[in-house]
């Protein structure tokens, strides 16, 4: 019941949320912080009680007795549809990453949300509630229940919190993510039709799916729904354009969430179902995949060099970061896939921390333009600091976690495709150039002396700290995430050359 009793806990917590706003202004935003630090004790209280985790073993994709947890009940017999949840150690990663930086979201609201304070922490639950779903649910119609869900409170948080065109951004994020939805949900349905043409039983199950038998024309097709859905979310050029806007407009949390979490749901989704599930024509695409990567770390890193928004910059700098991950799922071998998960969480961190440094700046400043800044170093010397932080755990800098994962996706890449790699590596040196212009337009410089400007605070430096030591233990020790990950990815990695008889 974990998996039930965690998203319960943030749907009832939403609606608590909401009412607790008759008690004071400042109420929803406590609610809301507790509700998340009780689900992730929770989780952490549990999960400390299995003896499984002291010696993890490769989980066969196909056989839920194998996997740490799995929960299933009828829902819809008829269909075969069930309420079916599961957790190995990539999902454990992707919760404990959802629930922590949930946390981070709710801080950086505590002064940015003047208004309807309750219904945007209830917003803030629910989207935390559905991508824990996405990241548990392995009944595809389930998972794809859940992948819908979670945009509604977040085009709410954009649409009714976010800044000066928050009803264009929050319009075209959820045109983009529900259009390439339906996609997906037709590979789904097609899937299922398919397995009971073979089989002559309905079933929606990710466990009875693996395998199926399709036509080579049909399953390349199949998983190009699949790829779409998730590489929209990713996002991955050259389906990107939503997230600039997205991020620009959406209030600090809202951003938080969006770069810390919900670009991760497409990730996620790549390593579990698209290429398990289409093995075969996984292989085929996949050098059209890794170009649509490496043309993502380029792409991505020259628009950054070239914004004057801190946030539109952050974003883009997202793109590059997120084809990286692109890169390392269709790498497809232990060492690329793992830098791929260590990217998932290492970029969770220190794009969500930029994003609230951004926040922090409008909050302050009214503006989000570098060209109005310049000398905050020496007004707000912590801000600084921390930022000159981020921005180098950003870039790549060694001993933190981002260059553990991009590291790691290069070394799996060029065992793969060497001209790939070299051309991925480029991308590091833009990443420098423009996390270095961030730094040198917004912190350095001649300070404004007419500006009376409020450092960073308790409430802040704590934040932003949990983040620090994050990417720095990452950095230094990333030997436990490696731990977790590798049964999972070499599972996978096992199960499609089996599948496609040893050719992946």
């Amino acid at each position: 019941m974990l998996m039930i009793n965690l998203i319960l806990i943030l749907l009832i917590g939403g609606v608590v949320a909401i009412f607790s706003e008759r008690l004071g202004a400042d109420v929803p935003r406590k609610v809301a912080l507790a509700v998340v630090i009780i689900d992730l004790i929770y989780l952490l209280i549990v999960l400390s009680t299995m003896p499984q985790l002291e010696a993890l073993q490769a989980p066969v994709p196909s056989d839920p007795e194998t996997w740490l947890m799995h929960y299933s009940a009828e829902w819809i017999p008829v269909f075969g549809i069930k309420i079916e949840l599961a957790l190995d150690g990539l999902s454990i990663l992707m919760v404990l990453l959802t629930l922590i930086l949930g946390a981070v979201a709710v801080s950086a609201s505590w002064t940015d949300i003047k208004v309807r304070q309750g219904f945007f922490e209830a917003n803030l639950l629910w989207t935390l509630a559905g991508v824990l779903g996405v990241f548990m649910a392995l009944d595809l119609f389930l998972f794809f229940l859940f992948w819908e869900v979670m945009l509604i409170p977040m085009y709410f948080m954009i649409a009714i919190w976010g800044h000066e065109n928050r009803g264009y951004a929050a319009m075209k994020f959820f045109i983009f993510t529900q259009a390439s939805g339906l996609l997906m949900l037709v590979s789904i349905l097609a899937l299922v039709v398919i397995h009971y043409g073979n089989t002559g039983i309905w079933t929606f199950s990710y466990f009875d799916l693996l395998g199926a038998q399709i036509a080579a024309q049909t399953g390349f097709w199949l998983m190009l729904g699949f790829f779409v859905a998730f590489v929209v979310k990713l996002p991955g050029f050259p389906f990107h354009t939503w997230l600039p806007d997205a991020h620009t407009q959406a209030p600090t949390a809202g951003s938080v969430i969006l770069a810390g979490i919900l670009l991760k749901t497409g990730a996620y989704g790549l390593i579990r179902f698209a290429v398990p599930l289409f093995p075969q024509a996984s292989m085929e695409f996949a050098p059209v995949a890794l170009w649509l990567g490496a043309a993502g770390v380029i792409y991505g890193a020259v628009l950054a060099f070239g914004q004057t928004d801190f946030k539109r910059l952050v974003a883009y700098s997202s793109v590059s970061h997120m084809g990286f991950v692109l890169l390392g799922v269709y790498a497809w071998n232990i060492l690329a896939l793992q830098g791929a998960v260590m990217q998932m969480v290492a970029h969770g961190f220190s794009t969500a921390a930029l994003f609230m440094i951004a926040g922090s700046l409008q909050e302050r400043l009214h503006t989000r333009d570098m060209r109005e800044m310049g000398g905050l170093w020496q007004n707000m010397p912590r801000m600084g600091a921390v930022a000159m932080f981020f921005i180098v755990a950003s870039l790549g800098l060694p001993g933190l976690g981002n260059f553990v994962a991009e590291f790691l996706v290069l070394l799996g890449l060029f065992q793969v495709d060497r001209l790939l790699a070299v051309i991925a590596a480029l991308g590091l040196i833009t990443g420098a150039a423009y996390s270095l212009l961030l730094m040198q337009r917004s912190f350095q410089g001649e300070p404004d002396k007419t500006r009376q400007l409020v450092d960073f605070g308790t409430r802040e430096m704590l934040t932003m700290t949990v983040m620090m030591i994050a990417l720095i233990v990452l950095g230094t020790y990333p030997q436990p995430i490696l731990d977790i990950s590798r049964p999972v990815v070499e599972s996978l990695i096992s199960f499609s050359r089996i599948v496609t008889g040893g050719s992946l």
